[in-house]
């Protein structure tokens, strides 16, 4: 993994397990709800009591899975010493449609940021880490990830505003292609 790779998995996997809540929405916000399918494990009576993931989502159905969970009072729970090696070297580009996919993906399900907070403050935490990590173990990287980060903002923002869009542009826009064969543009869009 690249360095911003290696940032990126230490920034977001913690060396330490936590049980979360409801309880630790205030606390925690949208990372209360931050989780990854590269290895995760669902009790089935509950992911089927809570229809599974949505149908049409372009990404993010294990975070939009959690959400469901912390809301029904169920609790998530992240162990440390499962051990993944899990990393993407992105390029800016990547990064950008990555993250205009994201922005779509909130844009669509607004609930989640409405109930567990935005991603803003977590996001200037990141960019602030990631700088300090980069001083210390690969300061040449810095230029490549402020580029990254201008791309990830821009983004998540067009991202967030795609019905403002043509289609061809959103699809031109995003990792996921596919994604856009079925969409209709709809001010009630939105997946719950």
């Amino acid at each position: 993994a690249n360095p911003l790779a290696v940032h990126a998995r230490k920034f977001n996997y913690s060396s330490k397990s936590i049980v979360k809540s409801k309880a630790d929405i205030e606390k925690l916000g949208i990372k209360t709800v931050f989780m990854s399918n590269s290895f995760a494990a669902y009790r089935r009576s509950v992911f089927e009591e809570l229809s599974g993931f949505p149908e049409h989502t372009i990404l993010a159905e294990d975070m939009f899975m959690a959400a469901k969970m912390i809301q029904a009072g169920y609790k998530v729970a992240y162990c440390a010493e499962a051990v993944v090696r899990h990393s993407h070297n992105y390029t800016p580009r990547e990064e950008f449609q990555r993250y205009f996919d994201t922005g779509v993906f909130h844009a669509c399900s607004p609930w989640i940021q409405r109930d567990f907070g935005g991603a803003g403050g977590e996001g200037f935490r990141f960019v602030k880490s990631e700088i300090q990590f980069l001083l210390k173990n690969a300061p040449f990287w810095i230029p490549r990830a402020l580029l990254t980060t201008f791309a990830k903002f821009l983004g998540y923002k067009l991202g967030k505003h795609w019905q403002s869009l043509p289609l061809s542009t959103c699809r031109y826009f995003s990792m996921y292609k596919s994604y856009w064969n079925n969409i209709q543009y709809s001010s009630s869009k939105e997946i719950k």
